[in-house]
Parts: structure tokens; C-alpha cells; sequence
């Protein structure tokens, strides 16, 4: 076969959240595939810094970044406008932004649950809604929602996060179901345990020498016998942003190393 199926050359594909960690996994990936990326944060700073480690991997002429907070619908939508005529029409969604809180469910205010919800579940709502009229007119589009393992389990202190990433998932499917006759696809990204800054304190050895007890635990529980790393998400990332995805609708794909799939060793 000729064509490349995974290729994404003359693609815009906008990641939110890609500054670092996940997002800016994805991102690279796509810029190597071919594609223009633009992302957002909420923060200066944190663009800044983003773009400082796409410069440091040469990267820099292949993506723009701006400062926008996914859970403003009406900065969403002025930020549209702008990807627009900076950059050209998003061909490629990725709802990535998101924030934890580790809380026990009775000790957590309301006012922190729905933050966290407005970020992981409300966010890629507005930002989908924001760039599906268009993918209608032009005749189709990726939608790809970084949904979560919480998605389909539950642990301790992370009510808000799972019951986010749970709507999360039924959010995707559901666009699946009302815009793919319009050529869309939404699907989803279930990231296992990564590897990122973010939850290197988990894996530090302790003075002793030995495993962090949350890192044994993950260690235990993952068939593969090891955390994942940001780049194993390149792959499933650039296939569910690609030609080779054009049937594959509703699905969440979990990159988990078979966490879900395996009931745990024997103590």
C-alpha cells in the first residue's frame, strides 16, 4: 500500500495541556508525524516553559503556544478564532488538560470537586464543542479525550478525579454516537502509570534502598512490570489522530501495560 496511513502531514492538530508530561508526548509525536501543533495552558509561565523544551528539541518552527483555560468557554472560543488565522482549521483535537486532587472523598470541599471536574470533564466539553461545527463543514475531524484507568476503576482519595475521567469516557462515546455520521471520530487514551515528573516522588527508592510502596504496588499490578513511559503514547496517539483510525469510533484504548486486564499476583 502506498498511502501511509499514519501520516499527518498538513494536519493542525491542537493538544491542550502539552506543555509537558503526556501532552507533550503527544504533541512530538505529531509534529513527527508531520503535523503544526498549537497547545495551551492556563498559565504563562507554563507556555513559556513549554515552548523553551520544543525550541531544545528543535521543534520550535512546528508549534505555537498560548495561554487559555480550558473551563473559560469564552476564551475558548476567542483562542479558535486565533488557531484559525495564525495557524489554519484543527484537524486533530486532543483534550489532554486535566488536574488531580488526592483527597478523602469526606474531607474534600464541594468547591474543589468541581474544580477538578470542570477541568477533566467540563474543559474538553467546551473545547470539543468549540471545534466540532467546523470539522462538520469540512468534513470531518479527530477527537482524542486523555481519559484515565479511573475511567473504569476507583481508588482512594481520587472521587472527583475518577468521576471526571468516568463522564469523560462517556462524553467521548457520546459524541461518537451524534457526530459520526459528520465523519468525526472521538475516541480516548486510558494512560496506565506513567513515568513523569509529576509522579517521580512515588518513585523514589527510600533510604533504605528499597521501592517506594506505592511503586511496588504499581509494579505488582502491571503485567509488564514496569511504569510507561510519555513515549508509549506516541504510537496509539498518532494512530487514533491518523487515516488508519477512520472506523474506530467510541473506543477508549487503555496503554496501561495490562493493568486492567490482570487481577494481581498472589501476596
Amino acid at each position: 500500500m502506498s498511502e501511509n496511513l499514519f501520516s499527518l502531514e498538513g494536519k493542525v492538530a491542537w493538544v491542550t495541556g502539552a506543555a509537558y508530561g503526556i501532552g507533550y508526548a503527544i504533541a512530538k509525536a505529531y509534529i513527527e508525524a508531520g503535523a503544526k501543533v498549537v497547545f495551551n495552558s492556563s498559565r504563562q509561565e507554563t507556555v513559556d516553559r513549554g515552548l523553551k523544551s520544543y525550541e531544545a528539541d528543535g521543534l520550535l518552527d512546528k508549534v505555537k503556544g498560548y495561554v487559555c483555560d480550558v473551563t473559560d468557554e469564552e476564551a475558548v472560543l476567542k483562542l479558535y478564532e486565533t488557531i484559525r488565522k495564525e495557524v489554519g482549521e484543527v484537524d486533530i483535537l486532543v483534550n489532554n488538560a486535566g488536574m488531580i486532587r488526592r483527597i478523602p472523598m469526606t474531607e474534600m470541599e464541594a468547591s474543589e470537586f468541581r474544580r477538578v471536574v470542570d477541568v477533566d470533564l467540563i474543559g474538553p466539553y467546551i473545547v470539543s464543542k468549540a471545534v466540532i461545527p467546523s470539522m462538520i463543514e469540512r468534513g470531518g475531524g479527530k477527537i482524542i479525550n486523555v481519559c484515565s484507568m479511573m475511567s473504569e476503576l476507583g481508588r482512594e482519595t481520587v472521587s472527583a478525579y475518577a468521576a471526571a475521567k468516568g463522564g469523560l469516557k462517556m462524553l467521548t462515546k457520546n459524541i461518537a454516537s451524534e457526530y459520526g455520521k459528520y465523519n468525526i471520530q472521538c475516541n480516548g487514551i486510558g494512560p496506565g502509570y506513567i513515568a513523569t515528573e509529576q509522579t517521580a516522588p512515588l518513585r523514589e527508592r527510600q533510604a533504605d534502598g528499597s521501592r517506594h510502596p506505592f511503586d511496588s504496588f504499581i509494579i505488582a499490578k502491571t503485567p509488564a512490570e514496569r511504569w510507561g513511559e510519555s513515549d508509549d503514547l506516541k504510537g496509539p496517539a498518532v494512530f487514533l489522530a491518523s487515516k488508519a483510525s477512520d472506523f474506530v469510533n467510541g473506543h477508549i484504548l487503555y496503554v496501561d501495560g495490562g493493568i486492567l486486564a490482570y487481577i494481581g499476583k498472589q501476596p
